[in-house]
């Protein structure tokens, strides 16, 4: 009962616009001053959290994606785009979708894709005449990638609970996040061609090298990145701390950063870091409280009266993950339900990589959609459009992202053939 009042608790201050780490922090301490537990076991579960290595890369990778919308990295990513694909029809529309791939190669957060490109993205789009809720849409849509396509915040986070190796989980990204760009192109395609929207002439050869070789430095990024994981030379967090100072060398090779800014920059990353630390360790102490009620083998046990499928089991967990993101962050969602679901995945024998980009996938959705979206929120304040015009417009893309999603759900080689191929 008194796990039960505890959690109704969380529920309410959440309903009531509780910030989410002070919810779940109110309702541990309810719980532990009626179990009559100590209450300094809190700061000590919060401490044991949030002291791990690997969560290192998560406010380097902030920082480092802060930096890249800063220093003139995403201007130049987008021109190299548009002398890739912009001829194709619906043109800006693909360069949105390939510049946020390129650009999920260096950042691994959605919704510095959503602000930093979609800043330049919408403005050139409607400028070109398409209209501003469907660029607004594409945005949404392809920031998505940005941390499925490795690096990702969000995997980095999920590899810590869920005990698996975040370089897997980082290869395994790369086939489900290219699906996803194709997948959005298409609806781009198709939508384009039927409202007739424009594109550009195709590029000649001099100016593709031209924007090439202003953009190679940035390209050169995921490559190192990416290259120096899987080539042993460096763990994800060394990694991470690599793409800060190489941003930060961007910056100032062109000339568009300066030391006040890289402060200015510091001071905000500092900011956004302490709040996702503070929710990660607060939500560590209310998962440890949970598992020793057991409540993951209660969520079990109810799962299983229902169906023994596994298919169906992994399409429940994924439509209820679906609909907490539309309230949820994507970081509390992988810090509450990991440890819950964890006994029954392991009785299912759902491989925990497999299962990792599912999750990824399916909160990175939830980023996107009202009424708690990050990014939704993000380009609407960039569009100065309301939600309701941007959702309108988001629904195919939405329903595409849903159909790649059921599809990943299905087929899980598209997940594990890379990470089998190169860690086992």
């Amino acid at each position: 009962m008194t796990v039960v009042v505890a959690c109704a608790l969380i529920a309410a201050c959440m309903i009531l616009g509780v910030p989410i780490a002070m919810s779940i922090g109110l309702g541990s301490i309810y719980y532990f001053l009626l179990a009559e537990r100590p209450l300094m076991m809190i700061p000590q579960k919060m401490f044991t959290t949030v002291d791990n290595f690997t969560l290192l890369a998560v406010p380097l990778f902030i920082l480092a994606g802060t930096i890249m919308n800063t220093g003139g990295i995403t201007r130049r990513l987008f021109n190299f785009a548009r002398t890739c694909v912009g001829h194709i029809t619906g043109g800006l529309g693909h360069v949105c979708v390939l510049a946020s791939i390129i650009f999920a190669g260096m950042s691994g957060s959605a919704t510095a894709d959503a602000v930093g490109l979609g800043s330049i993205e919408i403005p050139a789009m409607e400028k070109e005449g398409y209209d501003k809720d469907f660029a607004s849409a594409i945005v949404l849509g392809a920031s998505t990638i940005g941390p499925i396509i490795p690096p990702s915040i969000i995997m980095v986070i999920y590899g810590v609970v869920a005990g698996v190796s975040v370089g897997a989980l980082f290869v395994a990204g790369i086939i489900p996040g290219l699906i996803m760009g194709g997948a959005l192109m298409v609806g781009v395609y198709l939508i384009s061609k039927k409202r007739n929207y424009p594109s550009y002439p195709r590029s000649t050869m001099r100016t593709f090298l031209r924007a090439t070789v202003e953009a190679f430095p940035v390209l050169l990024t995921p490559v190192i990145i990416i290259g120096g994981i899987y080539s042993g030379y460096f763990t994800p967090t060394e990694a991470a701390m690599i793409a800060v100072v190489y941003a930060i060398i961007l910056g100032f090779f062109y000339r568009e950063m300066s030391w006040r800014t890289l402060w200015r920059i510091l001071r905000e990353t500092s900011v956004t870091v302490g709040v996702i630390m503070f929710i990660i360790g607060i939500t560590g102490a209310f998962a440890w409280w949970l598992s020793l009620e057991k409540i993951p083998l209660l969520f079990t046990n109810l799962i299983y009266s229902f169906t023994q499928d596994r298919i169906l089991i992994l399409i429940l967990i994924n439509v209820i993950i679906l609909i907490e993101g539309c309230f949820l962050d994507a970081t509390p969602i992988v810090l509450i339900m990991v440890p819950i679901l964890m006994p029954l995945l392991k009785i299912l024998n759902v491989d925990m990589v497999y299962f990792g980009i599912l999750i990824a996938v399916n909160t990175m959705i939830g980023l996107t959609t009202p009424p708690v979206g990050v990014c939704l929120f993000g380009v609407s304040a960039i569009a100065k459009l309301s939600i309701e015009q941007i959702v309108r417009a988001y629904l195919p893309f939405l329903a595409i992202l849903v159909i790649v999603l059921f599809i990943l759900i299905f087929f899980p080689q598209l997940s594990t053939f890379l990470p089998n191929l190169l860690f086992r």
